[in-house]
């Protein structure tokens, strides 16, 4: 059995998951418009890789869901699970492209606590430019 890390592609394009990787922000973008029971377990998997091989590297987690109309409880857990990771990594864990559903939805269930809300693309590359 090899303990050679496995060198993980900077950009990977899913059914479910655009992942681009760029040395120092992790950009996790499901690809929508349902993150539900199945999706949310598949997506889970390709991201965390890339916590476990790239670790402290990774200074900014950005949870994309531009792309995402509709949430179950399933994908909730995904978030969390990806802010928990981006955490134990010491990665500033930031969600971006919320609709007003997934805005009220996030802020209901306190989810919004847990990551910084970005409204903007400016927004966001002045943050990940730091």
């Amino acid at each position: 059995m090899s303990t050679e890390p496995i060198n993980l592609p900077a950009q990977k394009t899913t059914s479910l998951v655009n992942l681009n990787w760029d040395g120092k922000v992790l950009m996790i973008r499901p690809t929508g418009p349902n993150i539900g029971q199945r999706e949310s377990p598949i997506i889970t998997e390709e991201f965390s890789p890339y916590f476990k091989q790239y670790g402290k590297a990774v200074k900014f987690l950005v949870l994309d869901l531009s792309t995402v109309s509709f949430m179950a409880s399933m994908g909730l857990g995904m978030c969390i699970a990806c802010r928990n990771q981006a955490a134990a990594v010491g990665a500033a864990p930031l969600l971006f492209g919320l609709n007003k559903e997934l805005q009220a939805l996030m802020t209901m269930m306190k989810i919004e606590k847990l990551f910084r809300i970005i409204k903007t693309q400016a927004e966001l590359q002045q943050i990940c430019s730091k």
